[in-house]
């Protein structure tokens, strides 16, 4: 069984060996990876898309501003006429000319509304910025599951070396326990247990190996790489200085930048402009009108007169729904509604945002501190570790207290990794909450 193993895990290595040969490695930072996938993301293309469309309405609405133009040409074949006395005697029939035709041109310019087109230019104006703060939403989704996808691509790289270290420390314990026992001072049965400490390491680093297989493929394609690019992270991240600020440095940020607030701001500049159109509606809208009418035959008269005639006009309209009386008071009455509806939505999400940033705030610092306890954990536990092994070549160990020190040295090591890159998760978390990644 253990010769089984062994093969597996060795045919896993070798396969895991091979990929990385065909890959094409390519080291990346955080910051060039938001660049490539401002570039190639499928999701912001979409929202980009939009914000475009809704610059596209804002011309639309304004068009509401230019004046209406029309023309009509028909032509129409005329039956004959027939004429009776009222009481429907007498029928006779007249003559008419069969041809007719028509052609009419009308010009229209709307000089007051009530205030509706302006309003309308300002509610397609307002969409546009959602369209906007919902591509900066969707941006800091998109950069938050990036960088997710890349601190865990980084700690699988860093566990990987975790694990090779120890694997290359129990082959050389193995090594020394196969030495003792040709002297015959070690049992067989020792080294047993720790050929089944050097299995148990080699499947948890093919499974190390793995993981980062599937991370870095969902960032390959995230990022719009061409397939087979390994992507490496970069190491200098962990030396860089990272920025603590206080809380209310956060909490200002959040209720200032978050694309949350922002939408819901929108949300109610949208629901007061729908409310301007509605009381728009009861206010009369005057517009200049132009007209030409040129028609023949002239068919007011008795016998028909067939010759065509032209006729122009100018003059001011005054158009007024009165059913608005009526109708508006209940769509004000709603609206109102919605406006204080959209408002409270705004002090809830606002609500949400501050204790957000409390909470990640304080993981922050936690995770600071998580550094620092690991760092110790794990100096004590390579220390322990040491004595431990000195004193198993001096005879004055067993083999279970060496493979009690290897795991809880092999464990903090890890945990110290973790530690290090979850600082960095957490503040580029802060960013995104507060608005600011």
């Amino acid at each position: 069984m253990n010769k089984y193993i062994l093969l597996t895990v060795c045919t896993c290595i070798l396969y895991n060996g091979a990929y990385a040969q065909e890959s094409v490695q390519k080291r990346l930072s955080i910051d060039e990876m938001f660049a490539l996938a401002e570039e190639n993301s499928k999701s912001l293309r979409a929202d980009k898309t939009g914000v475009e469309e809704s610059l596209r309405a804002i011309k639309e609405a304004k068009n509401a501003r230019l004046p209406e133009i029309s023309a009509e040409v028909s032509v129409n074949y005329i039956g004959d006429g027939r004429m009776w006395e009222r009481d429907f005697s007498d029928k006779m029939n007249i003559d008419m000319p069969h041809f007719g035709n028509n052609l009419a041109v009308e010009a229209s310019q709307v000089i007051y509304s009530g205030g509706a087109i302006r309003s309308s230019i300002d509610l397609a104006r307002l969409q546009s910025e959602s369209a906007r703060w919902t591509l900066e939403d969707t941006r800091d989704k998109t950069r938050l599951r990036l960088v997710g996808y890349y601190l865990d691509l980084f700690k699988q790289q860093n566990l990987s070396g975790v694990y090779d270290a120890n694997i290359a420390q129990t082959r050389q314990v193995l090594d020394e326990l196969r030495a003792k026992e040709r002297e015959g001072v070690v049992l067989h049965n020792d080294i047993t247990r720790y050929e089944l400490q050097l299995s148990n390491l080699e499947l948890q680093r093919t499974r190390i190996e793995n993981n980062r297989t599937i991370l870095n493929n969902h960032l390959v394609v995230l990022l719009g790489l061409p397939a087979g690019t390994a992507i490496v992270p970069d190491t200098a991240l962990l030396t860089q200085e990272i920025p603590v600020g206080d809380e209310s440095y956060w909490t200002k940020s959040g209720i200032e930048q978050s694309p949350a607030l922002k939408q819901c701001d929108i949300a109610i500049k949208m629901e007061q402009q729908q409310n301007k159109i509605i009381r728009s509606t009861r206010i009369p809208k005057i517009a200049l009108f132009a007209g030409n009418n040129l028609n023949g035959p002239i068919l007011i008269e008795v016998p028909a007169i067939d010759k065509n005639f032209n006729y122009w006009y100018v003059g001011v309209g005054i158009k007024y729904n009165f059913d608005a009386l009526f109708k508006s008071p209940r769509e004000l009455s709603r609206s109102r509604l919605s406006i204080r509806r959209a408002q409270q939505t705004r002090e809830h999400a606002a609500e949400e945002t501050v204790l957000s940033v409390q909470a990640e705030y304080v993981k922050y610092l936690e995770s600071y501190l998580t550094v620092q306890t690991q760092e110790k954990s794990a100096e004590l536990a390579n220390r322990n570790y040491a004595v431990v092994h000195n004193r198993y070549q001096n005879d004055m160990a067993l083999i279970t207290d060496m493979l009690d020190a290897s795991n809880a040295k092999l464990a903090a090591e890890a945990e110290l990794v973790n530690a290090r890159i979850d600082v960095i998760f957490s503040y580029y978390k802060l960013l995104y909450i507060s608005g600011t990644l």
